[in-house]
């Protein structure tokens, strides 16, 4: 039963890391058609956002398989 209470919170984790980096690509194109000449600014606040986003999730997991 752990076991699989364990995969469950960490395929949450995945869709939750999933559905924020996809937001955050969706606002930083709507950023760059808004605004081109900032292109280079967004895209490393986007990247930035992104690898903090998994950062969360790949903590998330690990703490769903060896929390419980």
């Amino acid at each position: 039963m752990t076991g699989s209470l364990a995969a469950i919170g960490a395929g949450l984790a995945v869709i939750g890391a999933g559905i924020g980096i996809g937001n955050i690509g969706a606002k930083a194109m709507e950023a760059i058609a808004r605004q081109p000449e900032a292109v280079g600014d967004i895209r490393a606040n986007m990247i930035l956002m992104a690898a903090l986003v998994e950062g969360a999730a790949l903590i998330a997991i690990i703490l769903a398989f060896f929390g419980g």
